[in-house]
């Protein structure tokens, strides 16, 4: 009798064992499962563009025959980098809270319309030197960026502002008009009255467009003033991507001339005039030292202006048409439905917590919204 007891007490003790095996399998299993994350590719760890990261502009678009919304938006990390690989089921959609359960995504990469502003003309023969080699440098190296689809306009400024090209001429006479670019001659460098004019025919192009000036930002005798110029920036809603070439400027004409009167010229004002534009219209300001590859800078900018992801849903909403409505959308983990975890390259989490906010009124949106007011991003 006893042995047999023994014998069921063994039993029940191997039988109650395997139960807690299994259960705790079970349990590292389920710890174990892989996050839902997204991995960001391995990139500088700091910008390359300087100054704090502007405001990207969001688009929206709404056809009131289907009461189909597109939102286009940037998804970057805090260094201001474009995040790839977010799957459809981490957006969040909500018009007026109310949830959007018929949500697509994508990504665009979408043809553009580029003015790109030139310096060229100053009032010293070394400074004119330096400007014709690295402006015409910098400005071949852009035309490698673009695609065939893409417009692009040329002009150039010293004391006046002269088109070399406009946006319906093809990518031939572009490539034509930089080669043909040689010393400057001596002029007064107007740099104010140049922007505010381009900035008036940056209206003409629709789509997605951005105004690229390769300049020192120096201005020694312009009619507007620098106030004039931030006022033109602010209304005119196009974007600027500044290649600041002060320093590169400063280093080559050093270089022909130990000594010289443009040494006393400001150019850490000028930069900073630069950076502060480029701010103000929701664009970027690189200052790189030498203009010799600036194929790291280009791709950074043509990234930042191209890319977009496109969200589209059918909107649930049945207010007045004349009735602004918000739309918010979120990235989260579809699994717990908590924020979206991004890690870097070396698998370090990312600190950022990005979501969307904006609105829109329907009777006011027809082909395009480019205006509408900057998304809110949050970053932890």
């Amino acid at each position: 009798m006893r042995k047999r007891n023994l014998t069921q007490n063994l039993l029940v003790c191997l039988l109650a064992s395997s139960i807690l095996t299994s259960l705790a399998a079970r349990t590292l299993v389920v710890d174990s499962a892989p996050k839902a994350q997204i991995q960001v590719p391995n990139r500088p760890y700091r910008s390359l563009f300087q100054g704090e990261q502007s405001k990207q502009k969001t688009e929206i678009y709404f056809d009131p025959g289907t009461k189909v919304v597109t939102v286009k938006m940037l998804v970057q990390d805090p260094n201001g980098y474009f995040i790839p690989n977010i799957r459809r089921e981490n957006f969040v959609v909500y018009e007026n809270g109310v949830r959007q359960q018929n949500a697509t995504v994508e990504v665009e990469h979408a043809p553009v319309s580029i003015g790109i502003l030139l310096e060229y003309g100053g009032r010293f023969q070394a400074l004119n030197k330096a400007l014709g080699e690295e402006v015409s440098h910098a400005a071949r190296q852009f035309l490698d960026e673009i695609g065939r689809q893409d417009k692009v306009a040329i002009w150039k400024y010293g004391d006046k502002l002269e088109e070399l090209a406009g946006f319906s001429q093809g990518h031939e006479t572009l490539e034509r008009e930089l080669a043909d670019l040689r010393t400057p001659p001596f002029s007064e460098e107007n740099f104010y009255d140049a922007l505010v004019a381009v900035l008036s025919k940056m209206q003409e192009p629709n789509g997605r467009k951005a105004l690229v000036v390769i300049s020192s930002g120096v201005d020694t005798f312009s009619k507007a003033s620098y106030q004039d110029a931030l006022k033109a920036t602010r209304e005119c809603g196009t974007p600027i991507y500044v290649i600041n070439i002060g320093p590169a400027v400063q280093e080559h004409a050093s270089m022909l001339s130990a000594t010289g009167p443009y040494f006393r010229l400001d150019w850490k004002r000028a930069g900073s005039g630069l950076q502060e534009i480029a701010r103000l219209s929701g664009g970027r300001s690189y200052s790189p030292q030498t203009t010799v590859d600036l194929s790291g800078i280009y791709d950074d900018l043509m990234e930042n202006l191209r890319v977009r992801y496109v969200i589209t849903y059918k909107s649930t909403s049945e207010r007045d048409l004349n009735a602004a409505r918000t739309v918010r959308i979120e990235l989260v983990d579809s699994r717990t439905g908590g924020p979206l975890e991004i890690i870097d390259a070396n698998g370090k989490q990312v600190r950022s917590k990005i979501s969307l906010e904006n609105s829109y009124t329907p009777q006011s949106v027809s082909v395009t919204n480019v205006n509408t007011p900057a998304s809110k991003t949050e970053q932890e």
